[in-house]
């Protein structure tokens, strides 16, 4: 069975996108393609021109990072695209620089529009970024949760002096798959944050100090586990309506790298009424314990 050529496919169309004058090149005339020749393409890429006919139609299928890297360049591609040309080539996407913590317009559109559900932004390093009404409704004001700069990882490693472990937010949000489990995935998921930022030195010292004083981390950031972490069930001792049964889920915002996490609740069920008792509490004038929930508040 043929396999399918989507690198030669992809480096094809961007290469008849981009205009010779794009490229400083002369556009000349009796030009049969509106884009960049073959040969074109080869020198601005530094390439032969038979490597690249040979690219295009499937017949050398594992290039370098380097190459790819040239043609991308030569091509005007954005990081998107840029990305997506390396996994053609079964070649990791290149590292990025920071994490970041900026919360474009269309994600605080986005958790405006899951106001009824509780909703925070996360960064990918797992600082909290932002948060609904409703999420402070059903899991307490993040300002009281008393974790190290906002991030859940260091909020959950809190050393607890061999005692049980205190509750991660303002009262106990216990994971049905047990401590250690729930650990593992944020643990596993950091690393994988950790691979695509090897610069942030924030992100490399927060990663170090966790592995000097808390045994727990160090132990399975030493497991080599990489993983995003895509959800859980949790139960949630809420102090008003009692414990609350609730699906978390984990967003991945498109072209960035913020997490967005929502709890929902099956329908019709008793965790259902407790939600929405708490969500009419929370529209109630006066009553709200953050930010309206039409807008995401700010950690600041």
């Amino acid at each position: 069975m043929a396999t399918t050529n989507h690198f030669g496919t992809a480096l094809r169309g961007w290469r008849e996108r981009v205009s010779p004058q794009d490229s400083g090149l002369e556009a000349g005339e009796n030009r049969r393609i509106p884009g960049l020749r073959r040969e074109e393409l080869a020198r601005l890429a530094g390439l032969s021109v038979d490597y690249v006919v040979r690219l295009e139609q499937g017949r050398a299928r594992h290039p370098s990072a380097q190459v790819v890297a040239a043609l991308a360049r030569a091509l005007h591609l954005d990081p998107s695209e840029r990305d997506h040309l390396f996994c053609c080539a079964r070649l990791a996407p290149p590292a990025t620089g920071n994490v970041s913590r900026q919360v474009p317009a269309r994600v605080h559109r986005l958790v405006s529009q899951l106001g009824d559900n509780p909703t925070a932004v996360y960064a990918a390093d797992w600082t909290l970024v932002g948060w609904n009404a409703m999420w402070s409704a059903v899991v307490g004001d993040p300002r009281t949760y008393g974790w190290d700069e906002r991030n859940l990882v260091a909020g959950m490693f809190r050393s607890s002096g061999g005692r049980a472990r205190e509750p991660i937010a303002a009262w106990p949000v216990l994971s049905w798959a047990g401590d250690e489990v729930e650990e593992e995935d944020l643990v596993a998921d950091l690393r994988v944050t950790a691979a695509a930022h090897p610069h942030d030195g924030r992100l490399t010292s927060f990663v170090d100090h966790m592995r000097r004083n808390n045994p727990r981390f160090a132990r399975l950031w030493s497991n080599g586990t990489a993983r995003t972490h895509v959800g859980d069930r949790k139960t949630i001792e809420h102090p008003l309506v009692g414990d609350i049964a609730l699906d978390l889920d984990v967003l991945m915002a498109a072209g960035t790298d913020l997490r967005i996490v929502t709890y929902t609740a099956e329908a019709e069920t008793t965790d259902a009424e407790k939600m929405n008792a708490l969500r009419a509490a929370c529209h109630q004038p006066g009553k709200s314990p953050s930010r309206p929930t039409s807008e995401i508040s700010s950690p600041g």
